[in-house]
Formats: C-alpha cells, sequence, structure tokens
C-alpha cells in the first residue's frame, strides 16, 4: 500500500558506539591501523585535490548538489510516491518499511519465496544499518559479500572501518590468512602478493555469481521520475549481482532520492572525484524495473525509513540526510585519522557518522559521539553537498543529555559570560586566588598549569592539563601599550 514517509519508531538497530575513544587495543594494531589510515587518507586526499581542480564549476557543482538535495528534503513525501509510480509501472514491486526489522522481514520472506537458501550482496551501508546479514542468517539464509573489501571483513567476522575502503585495517599477510582459514577453495600456496589475493577472491566469487538466484543491493541514487535505481562501484562485482540473478532485492533508504533523471548529470561529478578521487566511476549501472528477457525478471524495492522521518523533523540536523557516502570527511578528519572507524561503534563512521547516527537511533543512546570532532571545518570545506558537520555537532552537543550538576554550572556561567561586568570582576577573582598557585607552578614546571585534580575533575586531568588564569589579560596588557 503506498504511503508517505513512514514515522519513525525509534528502535533502529545501529550498534550502539562505545564510548569515545574505545577501550585500548593491542599496541601493534592501533600502530598498524593508524600507519594505514595515514597512508590511504594522505593518498586519496591529493589524487581527489587533483581531480576537483579539473572542474572550472566545482563550486557551483557544490551548490547544486546541496540544492537539489534539500529539495528532496523539502518535497520527499511527495517524491517518493512519485517513485513508487515510476518503478511500478516499468514492472518492479517497491515495499515500504518502517524500521530495520521490518526491512529485514521483507528481504527475507522475498528470498524465501524465490526459493532461495543464499544470496550475494553488493556493497551497501543501509544493509549494515539494518543488520541484513545477521536477519537473514538468523533465518537460516547465507549472505555473501561480493565487494572484495566487504568480502575480507565478512570471512574476518569483523566490522567496516572506513565507508570507501572497509578493510582498511588489514595488511596483506593478515588478508591471506582470512582466506585460507575460511576460503575452501583457496590455493594452498596462496601468496600475499595483491594480484594473488585478488585472483583468489575472483574465483570464489565467480562461483557465487553463477549459482545464485537472489541478489541483494543498495542503491548510490534512486530517481523519482523514471524509478530508476543506480550503484556505482569500483570492480564489477556489482555489475554480476544485478544482472545475472532472477530476483533483485534493492534496500534503499528514502533520502537517496534524485528528483529528476537529468540531476544524475551533477551528482556523478561530484561522487567519484570526491570519493575516490576520479574522474568517473568504473561501473555505473542503472536499472528501471524489469526489462523482458534481459537481467533480473523479478525486481524489488525497499524503501526504508528507520529513523530517517525523524532527522527530517529537526531543521538544523536534516542536512545529514544529504549525504552521498562519498567519505570524504572522513579522509580529512584529524580525530577519525587517529582513531579508526570502529571507535565510533556505528555503521557510519567519521564525521558524518558523527551527526547521522546520533539522529537516527536517538542522541541520548550516542551522546559521545557529537563530541568525537575538534570542529575544525575540514570536513565542512570537502563535502560535496555542502552540509555544516560542524554546525550540526554543536546542536547535537546541546540536544544531548547531561547532568544536573553541569547544566547548573552552565547556566551560572552564561549569566556571568553575558555581562561584561561581571565578566571582568569573575576573570579578576580568578587571576587573584590563582595568582600565588600560578606562580609556584611556573616556578617548578614552567607551565600555570595543573596536572591533577580531585575527582569530578580528574576526568579531565586524566588526560590533558588545566591552565591556570593568565596574570595579566589582552585587554589589560593592550591599555598598557
Amino acid at each position: 500500500m503506498t504511503a508517505p514517509i513512514a514515522p519513525a519508531t525509534g528502535d533502529g538497530r545501529i550498534r550502539t558506539p562505545l564510548p569515545f575513544p574505545t577501550a585500548a587495543r593491542p599496541a601493534v594494531a592501533d600502530t598498524q591501523l593508524r600507519a594505514n589510515l595515514h597512508r590511504a587518507t594522505r593518498t586519496i586526499r591529493a589524487k581527489r585535490a587533483r581531480v576537483v581542480d579539473e572542474v572550472p564549476d566545482w563550486a557551483a557543482l557544490r551548490d547544486a548538489g546541496s540544492a537539489i538535495k534539500a529539495d528532496v528534503q523539502r518535497r520527499l513525501p511527495e517524491l517518493l510516491e512519485q517513485f513508487e509510480a515510476s518503478a511500478t509501472a516499468a514492472g518492479a514491486t517497491v515495499h515500504w518499511a518502517r524500521d530495520a526489522a521490518e526491512a529485514c522481514r521483507i528481504v527475507v520472506e522475498l528470498t524465501r519465496a524465490a526459493g532461495a537458501d543464499e544470496v550475494v550482496k553488493v556493497k551497501s551501508m543501509a544493509t549494515q544499518e539494518i543488520e541484513l546479514n545477521e536477519a537473514l542468517e538468523a533465518a537460516g539464509i547465507a549472505a555473501y559479500e561480493t565487494d572484495l573489501a566487504e568480502l575480507i571483513v565478512q570471512l574476518g567476522d569483523d566490522t567496516p572501518s572506513h565507508i570507501l575502503v572497509p578493510a582498511i585495517h588489514y595488511n596483506r599477510t593478515q588478508i591471506r590468512e582470512i582466506f585460507q582459514r575460511r576460503m575452501p577453495d583457496v590455493p594452498a600456496d596462496l601468496t600475499d602478493e595483491p594480484s594473488a589475493l585478488a585472483e583468489a577472491a575472483r574465483v570464489h566469487l565467480r562461483r557465487r555469481f553463477l549459482s545464485a538466484r537472489v541478489a541483494v543491493s543498495g542503491a548510490n541514487f534512486a530517481v523519482a521520475d523514471t524509478g530508476t535505481l543506480v550503484v556505482v562501484e569500483s570492480e564489477g562485482n556489482g555489475r554480476m549481482c544485478l544482472t545475472l540473478p532472477e530476483t533483485l532485492i534493492s534496500v534503499v533508504g528514502v533520502e537517496k532520492l534524485l528528483p529528476t533523471f537529468g540531476d544524475l548529470e551533477v551528482f556523478l561529478q561530484l561522487l567519484p572525484r570526491s570519493s575516490t578521487g576520479e574522474r568517473m566511476n568504473p561501473y555505473t549501472s542503472m536499472w528501471t524495473g524489469v526489462t523482458p528477457g534481459d537481467g533480473p525478471q523479478d525486481v524489488h524495492v525497499v524503501l526504508v525509513d528507520n529513523g530517517r522521518s525523524a532527522v527530517l523533523a529537526d531543521p538544523v540536523g536534516r542536512p545529514a540526510l544529504s549525504c552521498i557516502r562519498c567519505s570524504a570527511c572522513l579522509n580529512v578528519c584529524p580525530v577519525y585519522e587517529r582513531a579508526g572507524g570502529h571507535a565510533y561503534g556505528s555503521v557510519y563512521p567519521g564525521p558524518i557518522g558523527a551527526i547521522l547516527s546520533p539522529q537516527l537511533t536517538g542522541v541520548a543512546d550516542n551522546a559521545s559521539l557529537p563530541y568525537a570532532s575538534t570542529l575544525c571545518g575540514a570536513c565542512y570545506d570537502v563535502c560535496p553537498v555542502k552540509i555544516n558537520i560542524p554546525e550540526i555537532l554543536v546542536h547535537l552537543r546541546q540536544e544531548a543529555p547531561h547532568p544536573p550538576a553541569e547544566r547548573a554550572a552552565m547556566r551560572v556561567l552564561s549569566w556571568v559570560m553575558r555581562s561584561p561586568r561581571r565578566w571582568a570582576a569573575a576573570l579578576h577573582l580568578a587571576r587573584a586566588g590563582a595568582g600565588p598557585l600560578g606562580a609556584y607552578r611556573e616556578r617548578r614546571a614552567g607551565a600555570r598549569t595543573l596536572r591533577k585534580l580531585p575527582w569530578p575533575a580528574s576526568a579531565w586531568t586524566r588526560s590533558r592539563d588545566v591552565p591556570l588564569p593568565a596574570p595579566q589579560t589582552f585587554r589589560e596588557w593592550w591599555n598598557k601599550q
């Protein structure tokens, strides 16, 4: 039955993030992770900069992408119904899922109706978000990832650590060991050469492609006026999944809509340059319903809300739905580069995860994520659709639950700082009270700082010093000059 956006139920199943940062991991693993992230993000940043510089109207393209996405958010119920009508007219069946549980149930039922006990999958963050693989496994259906990095992560019983390069935290030797342990058809003398590893994965996956009766995909874009779905990828595995099986099930977040087919002109320039640093994606697959005698003959689209209506209702947080999953913000984020994707405890890591996950599942359940940022603004500068991530982070910090004592302290500070006279008096008292202690610390430690404080201030001094008030303010110094 056709319906506008399904209301959010608040029971989305994105994993609850761990306190930021996560508990300590082995030092060797941390060192390898940081080295891999630094090397990969530096390479991608350099490639992106080169191909972006080639486009004279890059700023105008970003403006256009931002405007199109804002238009989608204003007209989302209307565009969803238009997409359903267009896709249905082309032979597809459209399903509506309010939350993760409903989306998983639909996919399980469709797979069973096709008489299949296994599916091949195109890389899809939406299916990770709703934990589809786990739901299929519980129903006795095997799900096989076909993207090489996602395959590595799946065989390693792990979770992705980057949107674009999910297995960045592994080295070649570890990948070979995973293949030898989990791939029954891998050569006994497999080496850790990239070409050998890729060939082993190709042979393994080719059998899956040729035998699978059902494929599951996501979509980078869904075009309302034609009912077309679009997947961009680099390996060709997506093309195999989208053409060989008899049944194709696409799980699509409702925010992936574009109003017209012509809007792809903008996004197919923005996405590859911002994600992989390429002028165009090696494989861009588009399909509209069913084509008799060509490709899947049983095509389904599952439109998933899973908290997106709640995001849409927040005028400040709403732009997070504009994200096109390019990972440009991850590649410039100093916090992500040091901590890695697993520290976020979410399907969506990095700056975009810090604003999207709390809104999808509730700020109270993800209260630490909006603080996983220095607010340097580098993410905003590179975002191809101009999401003001720092602004949303500050907004979510205000929305997060705070202890009563902290709220009381902030109210007092707000009262003091609203008046220049009160603020100046407070600074004078603070300097007078800390003067002797500051002079003592400067003599002993060479700095006017405290290294240890009793609880609850010890939470601060565990990882940083507390600066004491300077003996003279800038205004006092300026007046003397």
